[in-house]
């Protein structure tokens, strides 16, 4: 690491400490969120520190290899997710030992990477907990924020759900579930598909499995949720029509080009 590196990570560390505090620590443990070298900083903050620094891959390396849980927290907003590499995710979710810096690192970074369906199939398996949820966390975080993704990947993981589905840790369950309303709440067919699993989840003798279901199904047939899907319907159908029109439209003037 170059002397100028090194003096970036340094003032980022520093500039951390200066905003740590017992009140964010006592906030971050009621929340299940420890680690072995946590300063005690709002994400707020965190965030407003990315900003100044903007993306760089490099930086971003660097500030995981320091192990400090609030600078690692910063490259999921610093990192450059084109330049993120599948060994690099590999090793960074090794390292997980929170719910908290699984999720933002899936939320903020891995699901903008072109490895991210790689990585849901790959960790699905995995036995340590953050390992396997950072699958289920990732394909949440996909769900909702890839609009282009077709239904097609989204239908072919949830046999990936019901397989965890019996893994009764809180955090792997937390995230199946998580990921199967994500699922659910893209549209109406993606819906249906994922209230059908949830409903024969919630009958099943498995606690896990049972739990899952039932939380599914409290998120994926409410009211709200309808009238959004409604919404998110209407749009696409105006968007498929717009796509119809302006096919129609080349057509018709690549015939009028050919007899011209």
């Amino acid at each position: 690491m170059s002397s100028d590196r090194k003096s970036e990570v340094q003032r980022a560390l520093t500039w951390l400490k200066r905003r740590s505090s017992a009140r964010d620590r006592e906030g971050m443990a009621r929340f299940g969120i420890t680690s072995k070298n946590m300063l005690g900083v709002s994400v707020a903050n965190i965030r407003l520190l990315a900003k100044q620094l903007g993306r760089n891959h490099d930086l971003a390396l660097a500030l995981w290899a320091t192990g400090v849980y609030e600078a690692r927290m910063l490259t999921s907003f610093v990192d450059e997710p084109s330049l993120v590499t599948p060994a690099q995710m590999d090793r960074w979710c090794r390292d997980f030992d929170s719910w908290g810096i699984c999720d933002t690192l899936c939320f903020h970074l891995f699901d903008k990477t072109p490895h991210a369906w790689a990585k849901i199939a790959k960790w699905s398996d995995a036995r340590a907990e953050f390992v396997k949820r950072a699958s289920f966390a990732l394909l949440a975080s996909v769900a909702l924020h890839d609009k282009k993704a077709p239904d097609k990947l989204f239908l072919d993981s949830l046999p990936l759900i019901e397989r965890a589905a019996t893994d009764n840790r809180n955090f792997v369950k937390k995230a199946v579930s998580w990921a199967l309303r994500g699922i659910g709440k893209r549209n109406s067919k993606l819906n249906a598909a994922a209230i059908k699993l949830a409903r024969r989840f919630a009958k099943s003798d498995d606690p896990a499995t049972r739990w899952i279901g039932k939380d599914t199904l409290r998120d994926l047939v409410t009211p709200a949720t309808s009238r959004r899907l409604a919404t998110v319907d209407r749009a696409l159908r105006r968007s498929m029509g717009a796509k119809s029109a302006s096919t129609q439209t080349t057509i018709a003037r690549r015939s009028v080009r050919s007899t011209s």
